[in-house]
């Protein structure tokens, strides 16, 4: 992995970090975000200085004012990646300067400090040098990565913010839905929004994620495993998921996503998906598909997949969509173009294939 600059870390090892045989075990069956690897990347923002102190620290609380400005105004923003253990036993990382371009877009979009990438990509690339012990086996999962950033100013008043700290943290992490589950249910919320034009859709910022979250609740209440939000202006057309992109295939095999129009999250792995589904000679549609024809086309047989995509999911099919007016069987079993994407992509991802697009880094 290169950047153009390289940032000079202070290092403070962890003093009574998890013994190997500890690790091992919490590694064989991780779950998803609750086993943390030993140590954090820390950079300070302030006003007139710019980012300073960076640090590899071991993980531990942070220390906040109760009047930082994160806890009352929320500008706080966050990416999500992992690493991965290739065939050689190696760590690598997958399009990580996307996910460092993503992170300034949203910093922009929240009136905060911008991570100049460089700095990002160092961050990532240094808790992982330390952290590398926690990659599980590729049959198991991958070391998810969590880089975040806080308006930490100790001031009330509506403003941006003149401090903040950028931090990555980590955790092991195993299968985002069971692999016994098969295709997953979604609940197709027809109340409430996650975005609308305007907003902070694009934006990889927690409150769009809290926002979703009462539609979460409802989508459980209805056996379901995630949900589905509507465009804010008409509830018409299909739009992202709580925390996913969605994907359609059709039985001419057209794939078919919604445009990116300010209100869904550009997500990496959605575009990964597109550019491999051209490079297989698929034709790709980023058009707006109303979720009536969606019912529709489940019925008549034209919508022959459904899945979902993102980084921690990677690439999971959905078997029925659920709503106030019923359930709607959309396949049983997981389709053929889901099954090959997805290896596709997880075999670049692990380093087992051919990597033509460059978007493997290697850690170093």
């Amino acid at each position: 992995m290169s950047t153009t600059r390289e940032t000079v870390f202070q290092i403070t090892p962890k003093a009574d970090a998890v013994s190997p045989e500890e690790r091992a075990a919490l590694l064989a069956n991780p779950g998803f975000g609750r086993v943390f690897s030993d140590h954090m990347a820390v950079v300070t923002y302030t006003e007139g200085k710019g980012w300073h102190t960076p640090q590899i620290l071991p993980r531990q609380p942070l220390v906040l004012d109760p009047a930082a400005s994160v806890l009352h105004y929320a500008q706080e923003i966050f990416e999500g990646m992992k690493a991965y253990r290739a065939p050689n036993g190696d760590a690598q990382l997958f399009r990580p300067d996307a996910n460092a371009r993503r992170f300034r877009k949203s910093a922009e979009r929240m009136a905060m400090a911008e991570v100049p990438e460089e700095l990002f990509l160092d961050a990532v690339n240094q808790l992982v040098k330390i952290d590398a012990g926690w990659i599980p086996d590729p049959e198991v999962g991958t070391l998810y990565l969590r880089p975040f950033m806080i308006a930490t100013e100790a001031a009330l008043g509506v403003k941006p913010a003149s401090e903040y700290k950028f931090i990555v943290i980590a955790c092991a992490a195993g299968e985002y839905f069971s692999k016994d589950a098969g295709p997953v249910s979604v609940w197709v919320e027809e109340r409430t929004v996650r975005a609308s034009r305007g907003g902070t859709g694009e934006a990889k910022c927690g409150g769009n994620y809290a926002a979703s979250l009462t539609a979460q609740q409802e989508a459980k209440e209805h056996g379901c495993h995630q949900v589905l939000f509507l465009d804010a202006a008409e509830r018409k057309w299909i739009e992202e998921m709580g925390g996913m992109n969605i994907m359609a295939v059709l039985d001419d095999g057209t794939l078919q996503t919604p445009p990116l129009e300010g209100t869904i999250l550009p997500g990496i792995t959605r575009d990964s998906l597109l550019t491999l589904a051209r490079d297989k000679g698929l034709t790709v549609k980023e058009e707006p598909y109303a979720i009536d024809q969606l019912y529709a086309d489940a019925k008549s047989g034209r919508l022959r997949e459904l899945f979902a995509c993102g980084t921690a999911a990677v690439v999971t099919p959905i078997g029925t969509l659920k709503s106030a007016e019923g359930t709607h069987v959309i396949n049983g079993q997981t389709g053929d173009v889901t099954a090959d994407l997805r290896k596709t992509l997880c075999d670049i991802q692990f380093g087992r294939a051919p990597d033509p697009h460059g978007w493997v880094h290697k850690v170093g």
